[in-house]
């Protein structure tokens, strides 16, 4: 987004993959673009190799952009977004991110998922709070949108079934 534009950052919490593929369909069918919607899931050991020592990341290497090697983690949800990346978190194990959200967990695999979320403007113990959902099989959903949207954003994701929804942020880029 262009600067003078307030950035809040949405997240909330699914319960499985088709609820939160129905929400990101209808985020985008509302306009949203793939550079707005993240997804970030636990990968259930179909993308990321289970004998990767912790930490470590596929680098770009394999390309599982075509959603094949998603299994059950995110369902049809990689068709719908770009920057998909799979890594190892300390303390989590492996994910698989969707959207803007995969390179900033790429540079923040130290700092987990709640450092990750802290450069979105979500505070850390929210972070923290976050990244428990998702070690308990939870799908994160986060939205970068401007501030007039943000009602929008969080009333799809309720709809839909997200919990915990919370919009954080309105930052002046």
């Amino acid at each position: 987004m262009k600067r003078g534009i307030y950035l809040s950052t949405v997240i909330g919490v699914f319960k499985n993959s088709e609820a939160a593929e129905k929400a990101v369909k209808m985020l985008r069918e509302k306009g949203f673009g793939e550079n707005e919607i993240s997804i970030i899931a636990r990968d259930e050991g179909k993308t990321v190799k289970r004998d990767m020592e912790v930490g470590g990341d596929l680098g770009g290497s394999e390309d599982i952009t075509d959603g094949t090697a998603w299994g059950g983690a995110l369902g049809g949800l990689a068709g719908l977004l770009a920057g998909v990346g799979a890594l190892v978190i300390p303390g989590i194990g492996p994910i698989v991110a969707a959207g803007p959200i995969a390179g900033v967990l790429s540079g923040a695999v130290t700092g987990g998922v709640a450092g990750g979320l802290i450069d979105l403007g979500i505070p850390e113990e929210r972070g923290k709070a976050y990244e428990q959902h998702l070690k308990s099989g939870g799908i994160l959903a986060v939205v970068e949108t401007s501030e007039d949207k943000v009602q929008d954003v969080s009333e799809v994701l309720r709809n839909n079934g997200a919990v915990d929804v919370e919009s954080h942020g309105g930052e002046n880029f």
